[in-house]
């Protein structure tokens, strides 16, 4: 059946315009339930269960079907509720959009009240299609909503309804569902006292009209780690005076979530203040406790010139929430019986979350999330309920699942619609495979990777042609081949962006099917590749560039050991090995001519665990080793980059995915500048070339390792390179390469961008077709947001692998004594790199409830004087390092000075290997 509205539009020119509107009503949707007789024909999509599992509801004894409104859904969804009618309900009830339950709008009636009604007409419809399916059938449909209204218009029409709460109290089998209920509004459960904390929010309109004039800023909210009462927001859009606001004081930061878009008022320029200096951590339980909080503000704000002074402002409303489900531990409350209790998420970032639960016994001690419900004005925490236990405090599993959820990191396992579009096995390569494809097979290609690496994404090869020039090859993986665009596989890689890393375990982008299989270019077995393949001349100056789909046959899949092994041995002189050599002689050419260029090479350092082999945890601690091969591959791959963003550019030069570096702002590199001065060093950094040829002088021969702490000190002063799409952007200098432009090519597998970066090339050298999103630049410039996050994202949760880790092994090895080096000098610490570990920690001089030692601070040299002794960046010391697992939430690689000897401060040599945690805690000598 078809409905139809027309009516009239004024156009700009002053012409009217007919606008007619057509509504297809369909009259063969099935009901969902199976074997149903009154609607005599088989249902589409996924079917209701035949018989609910019972949920024994004292409200409704009988089995029935959940239908819960809108509202309930996006308040609940979070929680992942698992009773069995509640799952089957949000995935399988249908309102159909069928002749039977169409409902149009009434004049005077608003759109909300016309969904409700809709939601109610498809209640009673069910109700009364479900009993024509058998005479003894006593399946009924309820109806769950919060609105008052609602509900009692259902009652009055003759539908079963109750509100969530009440049907969640009356599950008796399941009580514990409900701490897993959301607070209704922020009104809802508010703290008995009543007292106004916070000032009102402004309502959505005002904030715009104050946006539109100029009275207020929109930027995003980003807490502090170090300070509770102190917060930035980074202001949106081309406001270059004042891009970033300060706010310090609960008051002013106004009930604001870290990464809420917020609305901030300037404050007049006598109230600005500097950034503290000041550590402050919220560990009070009295979450009514305001006067202490008003007394730590008055700490933030100590006299300083007024060149430090930054714009500051107060939060005066909210945007737009982007609250997400929170990991962390329960704070039980000290009042026995007491169901109301603080969770302190692990993001220090995230404020103290107020909850109701029944569990707070077996809660305790182990990680669960939490969802924020709401941040009533008289309220010192936002309220929030439990959604989920993750498990207990320290468990390795739990830890890892932790993080990948603290830092947004998809690991589900790939669902069926996804695995669906895999290639059936037995796989092969089939003429149709062939078409627009070189068949490489011959040459002698290997690859070399880390060990254990099963994701091979590259493999190379070099030959000497007839004429007396090379012929070099870089051939990666053509995942491009099996994901398809716009496909469930495609839409989920995108999703993932990129596949991380972790010290014992990866999260794969694609299916392991292609990560480690179809896709890796393991050896003697023929694999689909993306070719780019140069001639050079001895001296590795390109003389042509080809780009080929192909299919190759790797000859050898070789460690980094291994190929230097081969390099090396004067036994060894068959065609891999041979290759091998003049790729490494190629590679030294390339990395001297980048360098010359002004390419940069600085420092990192990484660590490598090794694992027991029964217990899976660390049993040492290693600083990664790097061959020249390493530098061989990673040459060619850099070349292949290069060359492919080349192409890709001239064929496509609004639509390229490309990569950029940012050059740093002089500012950067204070730290740098004066570390290096304090050791008679000069570092000029107003190029990248002139920055690389001043590190390359900063030598000392009584201080070998200098040149290394200077190079990763410049690493910190750099900028995050990111995808960008070229019709977006101007700049596509990368700083740290020397490039005028560049991408990523080499690693599909395991990279998103990669992925975009082959289907372009493909289409420029006429091996595969576009389609729509490829050349639309606004959705690659979305797909570059996505990707620049999940990189980011990733990162992070690496580096917080390899942080837990660190704290296993340590946890076993107990305390140990190393030599380590100054990187940085604070007001009341030493920053501290250990090069035998790759380790970092801040060794710090004061405690709580002792005497703080005389301390002098000179950011210009930089050094720290603490009573007669000097430290200085670069400084060799001593330290301890231990682990602190006082605080189950936190805990932390402590570090406290053994040498030099300062009375009072370092802690003895003859020091026993002491578990922190155990009777013999007061002999160790702890910073705060």
């Amino acid at each position: 059946m078809l409905k139809s509205k027309t009516f009239l539009k004024k156009t700009r020119a002053g012409g009217v315009m007919k606008i007619v509107r057509e509504h297809y009503l369909r009259d063969d949707i099935g009901c969902g339930a199976p074997g149903c007789a009154a609607c005599g024909r088989a249902h589409e999509g996924p079917a209701l269960e035949p018989q609910p599992q019972d949920p024994a509801s004292s409200l409704c004894p009988q089995p029935h079907y959940l239908l819960p409104d809108t509202n309930v859904l996006l308040h609940q969804i979070v929680s992942a509720w698992r009773p069995g009618t509640w799952a089957s309900v949000a995935s399988s009830l249908r309102l159909p959009g069928s002749l039977e339950t169409y409902v149009e709008q009434e004049q005077g009636e608003n759109a909300n009240d016309r969904n409700d009604r809709a939601i109610r007409v498809a209640a009673k419809w069910y109700n009364e299609h479900l009993k024509k399916m058998s005479a003894d059938n006593h399946l009924q449909v309820i109806f769950i909503t919060n609105d008052r209204k609602n509900k009692e218009k259902a009652v009055e029409e003759g539908i079963p309804a109750f509100t969530c709460e009440e049907y969640v109290k009356s599950l008796t089998a399941n009580p514990e569902l409900v701490d897993r209920l959301a607070c209704l509004s922020e009104e809802v459960n508010e703290i008995e006292s009543g007292k106004i904390i916070f000032s009102e929010h402004l309502p959505l309109s005002k904030l715009q009209q104050g946006i539109k004039s100029g009275t207020y800023l929109q930027g995003t909210f980003r807490a502090s780690r170090e300070n509770y009462l102190e917060a930035t927001v980074w202001i949106h859009g081309d406001n270059e005076e004042n891009k970033e606001i300060i706010l310090q004081g609960l008051k002013h930061l106004n009930r604001a979530v870290h990464e809420d878009i917020v609305a901030v008022e300037l404050l007049p320029k006598s109230q600005w203040v500097a950034p503290s200096s000041v550590v402050l951590q919220d560990e009070g339980q009295n979450e009514e406790d305001v006067e202490k909080e008003e007394e730590r503000e008055r700490m933030l704000k100590t006299a300083v010139s007024e060149k430090m002074l930054k714009p500051t402002g107060r939060v005066v409303g909210i945007i737009k929430r982007n609250w997400r489900p929170y990991c962390g531990m329960l704070s039980k409350s000290d009042i026995k019986e007491s169901r109301r209790h603080l969770f302190t998420p692990a993001d220090k970032r995230i404020p103290r979350i107020r909850i109701e639960t029944r569990q707070a016994s077996t809660l305790e001690g182990r990680r669960i999330i939490v969802a924020i419900d709401g941040w009533p004005r008289n309220s010192r925490y936002p309220n929030g309920h439990f959604v989920r236990n993750l498990g207990d405090v320290g468990e390795k599993e739990t830890e890892t699942e932790v993080l990948l959820l603290e830092h947004d990191v998809p690991h589900q396992p790939f669902s069926q619609a996804v695995l669906s579009f895999l290639p059936k096995m037995p796989w092969s390569i089939t003429e149709k495979d062939m078409k627009n494809r070189e068949d490489l097979r011959h040459l002698c290609i290997c690859s070399v990777d880390p060990p254990g690496c099963t994701d091979i994404d590259d493999a190379l090869h070099c030959r000497e042609l007839e004429n007396g020039n090379l012929e070099v090859g870089v051939h990666i993986a053509d995942v491009s081949h099996f994901i398809r665009p716009g496909n469930a596989l495609d839409q989920e890689s995108a999703r993932r962006g990129t596949t991380v890393y972790l010290c014992e375990k990866r999260i794969d982008m694609v299916p392991e099917l292609l990560s480690s299989n179809l896709c890796s270019l393991k050896c003697d077995v023929d694999r689909l590749a993306f070719s780019c393949i140069w001639e050079m001349n001895h001296n590795a100056e390109i003389l042509k560039t080809k780009f080929t789909k192909s299919v190759i046959n790797s000859k050898a899949s070789l460690t980094y050991a291994e190929a230097q092994l081969r390099i090396d041995s004067a036994n060894m002189n068959d065609d891999i090995t041979t290759s091998l050599r003049g790729l490494n002689k190629l590679a030294k050419i390339l990395k001297k001519r980048r360098i010359e260029k002004g390419a940069l090479t600085l420092s990192s350092p990484e660590v490598r665990f090794h694992m027991d082999s029964e217990t899976h945890d660390p049993i040492d601690l290693q600083t990664k080793e790097l061959r020249e091969t390493n530098s061989m591959v990673e040459e060619f791959m850099l070349l292949a980059n290069i060359s492919v963003a080349k192409k890709i550019h001239e064929e496509f030069s609004e639509h390229a995915l490309l990569r950029k570096h940012p050059a740093p702002p002089p500012s950067n590199y204070e730290i740098l500048v004066k570390a290096a001065r304090s050791r008679n060093l000069e570092i000029k950094t107003d190029t990248a070339k002139s920055l690389a040829e001043s590190l390359d002088r900063a030598e000392s021969p009584t201080f070998p390792y200098l040149n290394t702490l200077l190079r990763i000190l410049a690493t910190r002063c750099m900028m995050q390179a990111v995808y960008f799409c070229s019709g977006m952007d101007n700049d596509f200098h990368h700083y740290g390469l020397a490039s005028p432009i560049y991408t990523h090519f080499t690693s599909p597998i395991r990279r998103y961008a990669d992925v975009i970066v082959h289907r372009l090339l493909a289409v420029a050298v006429g091996a595969d077709c576009t389609y729509p999103e490829l050349t639309d630049k606004h959705k690659l410039a979305d797909i570059c947001k996505n990707l620049n996050f999940r990189h980011k994202m990733a990162q992070y949760a690496q580096r917080a692998s390899v942080a837990f880790h660190t704290q296993l092994f340590f946890k076993s090895k107990g305390i140990v004594s190393e030599e380590a080096y100054i990187l940085f000098v604070r007001k009341n610490a030493i920053v501290v790199l250990i090069p035998k570990y790759g380790l970092e920690g801040t060794v710090f001089f004061e405690e709580k409830d002792k005497p703080n030692p005389r301390l002098i601070y000179d950011d210009e040299i930089p050094s720290l004087k603490i009573e007669d002794t000097v430290f200085h960046v670069f400084d060799k010391v001593k330290v301890k390092i231990m682990l602190d697992s006082s605080n189950l939430q936190h805990q932390k690689i402590r570090m406290s000075l053994v040498e030099p000897q300062i009375p009072g401060i370092s802690i003895p040599t003859d020091t026993s290997n002491t578990d922190l945690n155990g009777p013999e805690k007061k002999k160790i000598k702890l910073g705060k």
